[in-house]
């Protein structure tokens, strides 16, 4: 994963509206009625688009060069692994004097997202372990997808978990050091990291012998539920590869995950390395940072439980 800013390019949502009626009829040859944005995260915009037979798409905007490849390959890929429903990928252009964005459409999944859906929190523990339990489950598909290299999915060439993680480790720490002396990251923030890669080599002391699929980003922001507990899909995966499958667990701990004892539940069911916890806890502050590298967005709620977390394993001992 490369370790630099991307600026991305800009899109206003009437143009974004616009170009995804034109994307549809193009593709689909099916006009639009309704549009209405659906957000994106930092270098996606989303739009939803309804037909005059009531049927509805999604039209993916990509705000940064490079990534429509990837995207599409590894969105057929999860799906023909996953238990559950995920989207399924219509049709796709790349940028041109028309539209000046890569973009794909996708077939909508239902529901909402299970953190937007604030009443599923009310719901009794033994509904939400049953629904971890399913969740897990089709996670656990994915995984079982393997590979005899580690890597990106679109071309995995590592012999070992290591020889592909800790270069990447050490360049976001540089890049955070650097960004902190520029003042733009808190120094609590790399204090803990340089702690915890000091102690790398403990934490990661235990090999890893299978190179699994991930989704990247499972988090309760793309897991989509219905009616009750139902999960309807899950979206949005993000620099899926074979990796450790520890390194597709550390989102469920993020923004209300633990509430649904995802987490947990996988690890139970599935087993834990002998050093999960610490591993767990490395792998999110890193990944939080390096979010920040690549887009300039931190976020408070998500990042200050990340750094408070390793430092509290840490404590604790290695």
């Amino acid at each position: 994963m490369n370790v630099e800013k991307v600026t991305p390019k800009s899109l206003e949502s009437e143009k974004a509206a616009e170009y995804a009626l034109t994307v549809c009829e193009e593709g689909l040859g099916k006009s639009g009625v309704k549009t209405k944005n659906l957000g994106g995260g930092s270098f996606g915009t989303a739009v939803g688009v309804t037909f005059g037979d009531g049927s509805e798409a999604v039209v993916k905007f990509l705000r940064a060069d490079g990534m429509l490849e990837k995207e599409t390959h590894d969105l057929q890929l999860l799906s023909e692994n996953c238990g559950v429903r995920m989207p399924k990928v219509l049709y796709f252009r790349s940028a041109d004097g028309s539209i000046p964005l890569d973009c794909y459409v996708m077939d909508k999944i239902e529901g909402s997202t299970l953190f937007m859906s604030f009443g599923k929190l009310l719901y009794s523990k033994s509904a939400k372990l049953a629904f971890a339990d399913k969740v897990t489950d089709a996670l656990h598909g994915i995984h079982e997808c393997r590979s005899d290299k580690f890597g990106d999915t679109m071309n995995p060439q590592f012999s070992s978990w290591l020889e592909c993680y800790e270069p990447f480790m050490d360049d976001v720490y540089l890049a955070a050091k650097q960004l902190s002396e520029d003042g733009q990251l808190s120094p609590e923030i790399v204090s803990a990291m340089s702690r915890a890669r000091d102690k790398f080599s403990d934490i990661f002391s235990q090999p890893v012998y299978d190179a699994c699929l991930i989704h990247g980003d499972l988090n309760v922001g793309n897991i989509m539920v219905g009616k009750g507990l139902r999960i309807t899909g899950f979206i949005d995966p993000l620099n899926s590869m074979y990796a450790d499958r520890e390194y597709d667990l550390f989102q469920f701990n993020n923004l209300t995950g633990k509430r649904f004892f995802l987490c947990d539940t996988y690890l139970k069911k599935y087993g834990a390395s002998e050093k999960a916890e610490q591993k767990l806890a490395f792998y999110a502050l890193w990944n939080e940072v390096y979010c920040f590298i690549k887009a300039g967005t931190l976020i408070p709620f998500i990042m200050n439980p990340l750094v408070k977390n390793m430092n509290a394993v840490l404590g604790r001992g290695v």
